[in-house]
């Protein structure tokens, strides 16, 4: 079974309900990385030396590669990224080997299995 991971860069406001979409389209886990800050085209502002910036969650999925796509794109929905600047990014990259997945490798096959 080959995996892709899915590196999600979130408001933290919309990490619940990109949590639930991702686990919908079939994502069987994720961590959660809070506190993280960004900065995209304009460079954020401030007030008296003190950052107006949103704090940012990163959520790491590592999902099987046929359910990939469909995850990614269920994300990009639920977080709204393509609706207004600056709210997150998911970002996908190949991954070559993982382990203490044999729990998720059961659940996935029979997944995998129908979508192919």
């Amino acid at each position: 079974m080959h995996f892709k991971l899915i590196i999600c860069f979130v408001e933290d406001g919309k990490t619940d309900d990109v949590l639930d979409a991702a686990r919908e389209a079939g994502a069987t886990g994720s961590t959660i990385i809070n506190n993280a800050r960004g900065e995209g085209l304009k460079q954020n502002k401030t007030f008296f030396g003190l950052s107006l910036e949103t704090q940012r969650d990163v959520i790491l999925f590592l999902v099987e590669e046929h359910l990939s796509r469909h995850i990614l794109e269920t994300i990009e929905h639920a977080g709204q990224f393509d609706e207004k600047p600056g709210t997150g990014i998911a970002i996908q990259i190949d991954v070559e080997d993982a382990v203490g997945v044999s729990h998720q490798i059961s659940t996935l096959q029979n997944i995998v299995e129908e979508e192919i």
